[in-house]
């Protein structure tokens, strides 16, 4: 493999004319420069379209798509078809990458041999966009420690409690290393890991319905103790809108398929019994749930839910029970914190 192979970083972009800049920026200053930055317009109607074609006319490094507005998966799925790179990052259109991040998360695959690499990031609102701006332009320090831990969808699936994973820190476990969630960014992907797994078109939790398949064709992930992901929260994220009854039904859909892949695979599926549980909880919120379609929609979803529940022993329905009633606690927390976030 070469010392300075490329590195496809694919970016969906969509309606972001606000903060666009920060990102891109962020991703063209890398200390690492070999990069093939690849800029997907799904569709923008608001001015950011023509922001990627400036980027490419000022950068031979950028590629952009222009397609009509289809979501996300469709538009990571048309960066992953254009990619050329040996190693796969994901971006944000709205986030700011540390300028070590993929030089560090590229050190940490070489030296590993690991098929993922990831680190640390930290949440941040609209009113600090500058400051974490010039943060992320000087550059975080070099990571303490380089975590390489095994069996991804074991830990994918049984650590994701908060509180559990300060405890295991406390006890001298290293828990927080084997912390991820199913979000695509602040990773690097060898590319190979990606043939044969596109995004569910037109869904909602496209990276929740991908995480088990993707998780299982990894032998060894790398975790870097180090910040290197800066993620906005903003009043036109998703996380701060009302959801609509598909929005939580396609979450229950994605929850359910991981759930069946780790029952196959002898892996208690304790995430995803949390998606599963709280999605058909939620399905009953939503504003169009009264629709007849929605209600024997959710009807199934009930049912299937009942089934995948049989097929766990006692011992796993209660381990499940208590993470969930945990984790339901910490969100709570983070909600309040998140949605107030400015």
């Amino acid at each position: 493999m070469a010392d300075s192979p490329l590195i496809s970083i694919i970016v969906p972009v969509y309606n972001a004319v606000d903060y666009l800049h920060y990102c891109v920026d962020s991703i063209l200053r890398q200390s690492y420069t070999n990069l093939e930055v690849i800029l997907v317009d799904d569709g923008a109607t608001d001015g950011s379209s023509s922001i990627c074609d400036e980027y490419a006319a000022l950068d031979t490094r950028v590629t952009v798509i222009h397609q009509s507005n289809g979501g996300i998966a469709k538009a990571q799925n048309a960066g992953l078809a254009a990619a050329h790179g040996e190693f796969i990052a994901f971006a944000d259109n709205d986030d700011i990458l540390d300028r070590h991040n993929i030089e560090y998360l590229l050190h940490a695959l070489q030296s590993t041999g690991a098929d993922m690499s990831k680190a640390r990031w930290r949440q941040f609102g609209v009113s600090s966009l500058e400051t974490v701006s010039q943060e992320a332009a000087y550059g975080a320090s070099r990571p303490r420690k380089i975590t390489v831990f095994r069996h991804p969808l074991v830990a994918y699936q049984t650590v994701f409690c908060k509180s559990l994973r300060l405890v295991g820190n406390r006890l001298g476990r290293n828990t927080e290393a084997r912390y991820f969630n199913e979000a695509n960014w602040c990773r690097l992907y060898r590319a190979e890991l990606w043939d044969g797994i596109r995004f569910p078109e037109g869904m909602y939790a496209q990276d929740v319905m991908v995480a088990g398949e993707l998780y299982l064709r990894m032998g060894k992930v790398a975790d870097l103790d180090v910040v290197l992901y800066n993620w906005l929260q903003s009043s036109e994220s998703v996380t701060h809108k009302q959801r609509s009854f598909g929005f939580y039904h396609d979450n229950f859909m994605a929850g359910a398929a991981n759930f069946r892949l780790c029952l196959e695979q002898g892996v208690r599926p304790g995430r995803s019994f949390y998606t599963v549980v709280g999605a058909l909880r939620e399905e009953t919120t939503a504003p169009d749930f009264h629709e007849p379609a929605n209600r024997d929609q959710h009807d199934d979803d009930e049912a299937e839910l009942a089934e995948l529940l049989g097929r766990l022993t006692p011992m796993q329905h209660a381990h499940c029970k208590a993470t969930q009633q945990l984790r339901l606690l910490e969100k709570y927390v983070y909600d309040a914190k998140i949605k107030n976030m400015r």
